[in-house]
């Protein structure tokens, strides 16, 4: 599915017409050393979209490197998020001024719903996920958000806003990589007309030593980090890889110089579950 796209700059079109780059910059942890120095370097390497959230702590840092950077706002596709306890009508719409504000922009290009639940125990979900994408449709239909989605949403969230909601989500955002593709909501997605993007792409350290990611690295002369964007890509799924350095900046976009083939997509696709975040909506977080 991914495989016409030739480089970052490359885009899917939503659901509503929009164009969206099929690889972002994801800023989650990007700031660790408060500063915007990280980002700066990304749009550097040529990144262009970025995906941060309230709850990550670097829409600031995100505006200031683009401020500094010179390079014109509409040349950027901006993403943010809800979170957990910033869900219902006045909330969400206060909570996206403070967003705008925070990233010194007087539009998005996408806005999600971070997560379907507030708390694994909170009984009302249906109702606050409604009241939250209310709000959101507002803002969309106002102009002030090119596109609205949803993040870590799973069928039966979805079908609550499907039946209910004005707008249709435009995306959903979801842990994948290989060894946790999600095969489920991401099929449930692509019938729906979502596009799927994957945050922790790469899967975490479990994932770069499978000897299968190992063995593919060896076989297209590229690392294991790069096997995995790809297989993503392949999916017809956005990677949001994150990284700190330059180089692996770099070598994160370059993914578009091979293809694996039907028969290593195959075995990806059946490759044990590992690497795991241990989030899910539903359950407590697992720590491993």
């Amino acid at each position: 599915m991914g495989n016409t796209m030739k480089s970052i700059y490359d885009c899917y079109t939503l659901n509503n017409g929009v164009k969206i780059p099929c690889v972002a910059y994801g800023t989650y942890k990007a700031a660790d050393g408060n500063s915007a120095e990280i980002i700066r370097m990304a749009i550097e390497a040529g990144y262009r979209y970025f995906d941060t959230a309230s709850f990550y702590g670097t829409e600031s840092y995100l505006a200031e490197a683009i401020r500094e950077s010179g390079v014109k706002r509409e040349e950027f596709f901006i993403a943010s998020k809800v979170w957990k306890d910033e869900m219902g009508y006045e909330e969400t719409k206060q909570a996206f001024e403070r967003t705008l504000h925070n990233l010194q922009t007087d539009y998005l290009d996408l806005y999600l719903i971070h997560w379907p639940l507030p708390s694994v125990d909170y009984k009302e979900w249906r109702q606050l996920d409604l009241d939250t994408w209310r709000a959101m449709e507002e803002l969309y239909e106002a102009g002030k958000i090119r596109a609205i989605g949803l993040s870590n949403f799973l069928p039966h969230h979805m079908e609550n806003i499907l039946e209910k909601g004005r707008v249709r989500p435009a995306v959903d955002q979801l842990e994948f990589h290989p060894g946790y593709i999600q095969k489920e909501a991401v099929e449930y997605c692509r019938k729906q007309d979502i596009l799927v993007q994957a945050w922790s792409p790469i899967g975490r350290a479990r994932v770069l030593q499978e000897p299968l990611i190992l063995e593919l690295a060896g076989k297209y002369q590229v690392s294991p980090a790069q096997i995995c964007l790809r297989f993503v890509l392949q999916e017809g799924v956005i990677p949001l890889p994150k990284s700190s350095s330059m180089e692996r900046m770099k070598q994160n976009q370059d993914i578009f110089s091979f293809e694996l083939s039907k028969e290593d997509m195959a075995r990806l696709e059946s490759m044990p579950q590992t690497g795991w975040s241990g989030e899910h909506p539903d359950r407590e977080r697992v720590r491993f």
